[in-house]
């Protein structure tokens, strides 16, 4: 059964990387994964934020891509070893920190994607996205993270639904190996109990996305989702293999070049 996450929305899906920030925006001072950045997609009229999740000193998880504050606020701390009040103010010029609570409330027709990027993140985001699964997807890079929080999202859902997933790094390697071997039965494994795969296109030297992998997953109704691409014929060349998401930092341009 398809996840309602992939559920009456636009193909391709184009996902709103870090929220948007647009030139205008960013002249401002609004960063992205802020409170201004997430409206800016949704008010766009991306369907789906892409973002990420962090949790400060007093146990407040929050959308924040990097583990320390120097990139975004100049501050070189990290995450963990400040306050939610503290970086409340540190973003408050900055389009306004935004919590994953309040991404979950105050836009309640949005769908997420949520990369989990600390372990100590993993079981407070599966509580709090537990009300709300059949709009949230979970992932990392870290299989472990991914699988805890879908883990305690699933046992606060009770009987409701639980969030979407898509792979992490070493199911992703697998993956990859299997498709090399041209192995459906291993293929198969790899993919059991996700729903998309969220890649680059290249890895270095490796191309990720071929079509043999577009194949394979859609072989096992598995979606194909490539990050971070900006260009509109990338986007139509991406779209045109066969893939079925752009994750984008231009979500205003990718909704008008892919219509």
């Amino acid at each position: 059964m398809t996840h309602p996450w992939f559920e009456g929305a636009r193909t391709p899906r184009v996902l709103a990387h870090r929220g948007l920030v647009t030139a205008e925006d960013a002249a401002h001072g609004v960063e992205e994964n802020s409170f201004a950045a997430v409206a800016g997609a949704h008010s766009a009229g991306a369907e789906y934020v892409e973002s990420d999740c962090h949790l400060t000193a007093d146990g407040v998880v929050v959308l924040f891509h990097d583990d320390d504050l120097s990139r975004v606020t100049g501050d070189p701390r990290l995450v963990a070893d400040v306050s939610s009040s503290e970086l409340e103010s540190l973003m408050s010029g900055r389009g306004g920190l935004i919590t994953l609570d309040q991404a979950l409330d105050a836009f309640p027709t949005v769908k997420f994607n949520l990369d989990v990027k600390a372990a100590a993140a993993a079981e407070p985001v599966g509580r709090a996205v537990a009300r709300h699964g059949e709009r949230v997807l979970l992932t990392s890079f870290s299989d472990e993270r991914r699988r805890m929080a879908l883990s305690v999202a699933a046992a606060a859902a009770g009987t409701g639904i639980i969030p979407a997933t898509s792979a992490g790094s070493a199911t992703i390697a697998r993956l990859l190996a299997a498709v090399a071997m041209r192995s459906d039965r291993l293929v198969r494994r790899a993919l059991a109990g996700v729903d998309a795969l969220q890649v680059p296109e290249r890895q270095g030297r490796l191309r990720v996305v071929t079509p043999r992998l577009i194949a394979a997953a859609h072989r096992h109704g598995v979606e194909v989702h490539v990050w971070t691409v900006n260009d509109p014929a990338d986007m139509g060349r991406l779209v045109a293999l066969g893939v079925d998401g752009i994750v984008t930092d231009r979500a205003d341009l990718a909704l008008r070049t892919l219509g």
